[in-house]
């Protein structure tokens, strides 16, 4: 038998996140980056979540534990559609987020298309 080594990640989409409430999302993400997955969300978190997110992972930093999170999203940007222009809708779009243990995702690079991050299976 072959031992695979490596790590999960799982892509997370817009309409299963729009089920939860903020706590939720936030207590979902908390708890399957704790179990070593990698979160690739289709659509960001709010600002707010993100700031509940990052409040409540600091919380559950342990030194010979769990290392928190490593998050990174595209800039948010602006519906410049045609329907969105004609509404005067100036609402922030929000875009893809990619969420992991801190200890195995190193972002390397990240600009207004594109994060490029290492993923790494040594604890």
């Amino acid at each position: 038998m072959i031992a695979m080594q490596g790590f999960q990640m799982d892509l997370v989409s817009e309409h299963r996140l729009s089920q939860m409430s903020p706590v939720e999302k936030v207590r979902f993400i908390i708890d399957e980056v704790k179990s070593g997955k990698i979160l690739v969300l289709e659509k960001g978190l709010s600002p707010e979540e993100e700031a509940s997110l990052i409040e409540m992972t600091m919380t559950l930093i342990e030194p010979d534990g769990f290392s928190g999170i490593e998050m990174e999203s595209y800039p948010s940007e602006v519906d410049t559609s045609f329907i969105g222009k004609i509404l005067k809708k100036n609402a922030l779009k929000t875009r893809l987020t990619v969420i992991g243990p801190a200890d195995q995702l190193k972002t390397l690079k990240k600009d207004r298309n594109m994060i490029s991050a290492l993923i790494s299976t040594n604890k």
